[in-house]
């Protein structure tokens, strides 16, 4: 499908249902002297576009979901020090205000996160619908943000010898997203 130069601000009509298998969904937060990174999966997810133009995002995963490079991290990460996966099991987002400009997006909705919901900006890139070798057509988009991750009740640390924080507050967001028309 052929993009025109005048429907490069508009998303593509139609229902897209997210392909975990091809999506990521990760996070990074600087740490001591480097950067902690992990993913979520598996994530569900939707684009709903309609005829007038307007748009939902929204996806989910559990906060279980979460994968790092040590299973005794993964459960530190589930613990009520932070995603508390037994009392808040859900992690979701959700958007209706998402604006195009040529390839770039803007993305604003809200994210929850052990049951508090506060308000994200995403920017990124989406890629015109492809028709793949099976007959699917496809959209993929890239995100990236930042939050502070406090605001939602992730609130633990470890000091370090110098009384400044081992973990910092804020944490970059990013999502690639696979999408299949339905």
């Amino acid at each position: 499908m052929t993009t025109t130069t005048e429907n490069r601000t508009a998303l593509p009509v139609g229902t897209w249902r997210l392909d975990a298998a091809h999506s990521q969904v990760g996070f990074a937060v600087d740490y001591m002297v480097g950067t902690f990174r992990g993913t979520f999966s598996p994530v569900e997810g939707a684009l709903e576009v309609a005829e007038n133009g307007s748009a939902r995002l929204h996806g989910r995963t559990e906060s279980a979901a979460i994968k790092v490079q040590d299973e005794n991290l993964e459960a530190h990460l589930q613990s009520p020090d932070f995603f508390d996966a037994e009392r808040t099991p859900e992690l979701a987002f959700e958007a209706k205000d998402i604006a195009r400009d040529g390839d770039n997006l803007t993305v604003n909705g809200h994210l929850t996160i052990r049951g508090v919901e506060q308000p994200v900006e995403l920017r990124g890139t989406i890629a015109d619908p492809i028709t793949d070798p099976y007959g699917q057509e496809r959209i993929g988009l890239k995100l990236e943000g930042a939050v502070d991750r406090t605001s939602f009740g992730l609130n633990w640390n470890n000091p370090l010898p110098t009384g400044e924080p081992a973990l910092a507050n804020e944490v970059s967001l990013s999502a690639e997203l696979y999408f299949v028309k339905v």
